[in-house]
């Protein structure tokens, strides 16, 4: 089929042929990913493929493991799930009582485990012998399982007619970057636990006699994944990130553990803008080279090997999302899951896709390159 007969409108009315939701890893925060995903789908957003890593690849088997129309009550009821424990609501307006109990919450979370996701193990790990699971992890995440058996359908995530799915990890051993994806492999709870498999928290998880954990360690972004493995890709990409590496100078020492975390998890988002200008232009640079050479080259196996990766020159718009910190963020929000939190974080993506679409100056564009462009999406 052709590029032209596949070729589609965006909701930002930028012609593709597909589109591709890739979300960052984050904790707790993905409950950002899920209003956002809320907002695309209020708007007809379908994506064809989803890359996720950590809590972007559950937040992704949530979607591509549920018929379109379910797909925000099953992200609602795994995020409801994880977000009943400590039942305290502090009036967001008064900051300081609000950041108590948002550190209560987590403190809350670290003790005894969050709903649905993970508990303490009991003997504690230092107590397990040396080389046993129990010696390998604060947490047994078995309630995760538990809880994407009952919520994902993976017949559907592995029906090759229906949505993509990608989920990172890093091989314990090789520290190589894994993706797991079900257009090469077929994919079970595992794959997506192993993304998700944040040590020393969690254990790895053993798929085929190797062990994995959670992506985040070697990038936080699977943006170089799609990029990487669809050189020519002509799509709309919905970037959404949880952690902003843009941020103000700390004033105390929570912050500064907090903006720490911020920048080395917002890993390569930046990196990976820069990457696809410099293979643009380093194409460009190639075709332009490649018209120079005399006509007799052009039977060369080196000029027929080149001359391809000129000729169908990439189309890319990446739509980015940041979940911003509130005023009342702290440095532990990743594992804060409290009711409270949690919805207001899914109010805030839900708000900002809502927003752009209904504000649609304020998208701002910019060219990267020929055949990429950026619209920054903030609040």
């Amino acid at each position: 089929m052709s590029r032209k007969s596949k070729t589609k409108k965006s909701v930002y009315g930028v012609e593709h042929e597909q589109t591709v939701l890739v979300l960052q890893g984050g904790g707790a925060l993905g409950a950002y990913q899920a209003g956002v995903y809320e907002g695309m789908h209020e708007q007809g957003f379908a994506p064809d493929w989803v890359a996720g890593v950590s809590i972007g690849a559950i937040n992704g088997a949530l979607i591509a493991g549920n018929p379109r129309d379910m797909r925000v009550e099953r992200l609602r009821e795994f995020w409801d799930r994880v977000s009943s424990g400590l039942p305290i609501v502090a009036p967001a307006q008064i900051d300081p009582v609000r950041i108590a109990v948002n550190r209560l919450s987590a403190a809350a979370a670290a003790a005894f485990g969050v709903p649905g996701f993970f508990v303490p193990r009991i003997p504690p790990a230092i107590l397990a012998p040396d080389g046993t699971p129990g010696a390998l992890s604060v947490y047994d995440t078995s309630p995760l399982r538990a809880s994407l058996e009952e919520l994902v359908d993976f017949d559907l995530i592995n029906d090759r007619k229906r949505i993509r799915l990608s989920v990172g990890s890093v091989n314990v051993r090789t520290g190589n970057s894994v993706y797991f994806d079900n257009r090469r492999q077929r994919l079970a709870v595992e794959h997506v636990m192993a993304s998700g498999s944040l040590p020393p928290g969690f254990p790895p998880t053993e798929i085929d006699g190797d062990h994995y954990w959670d992506g985040g360690l070697v990038s936080n972004s699977p943006l170089s994944y799609v990029l990487k493995d669809s050189p020519d890709i002509s799509a709309l990409i919905i970037q959404v990130d949880l952690f902003s590496a843009r941020g103000d100078l700390p004033v105390n020492l929570d912050q500064v553990l907090e903006r720490a975390k911020d920048i080395q998890y917002s890993s390569k988002t930046r990196f990976n803008t820069m990457r696809a200008k410099e293979m643009e232009e380093l194409r460009h640079a190639l075709g332009r080279l490649l018209e120079k050479l005399p006509a007799k080259l052009r039977d060369d196996p080196d000029y027929k090997l080149l001359a391809p990766q000129c000729e169908d020159k990439r189309q890319i718009t990446i739509a980015h999302l940041i979940n911003r910190r509130f005023s009342t963020t702290t440095n532990a929000k990743d594992y804060e899951f409290s009711r409270a939190t949690v919805r207001e974080l899914w109010e805030a993506g839900l708000d900002d896709i809502r927003r752009t679409c209904a504000h649609r100056e304020w998208l701002r564009a910019r060219e990267v390159a020929d055949g990429v462009r950026v619209f920054d999406l903030t609040r």
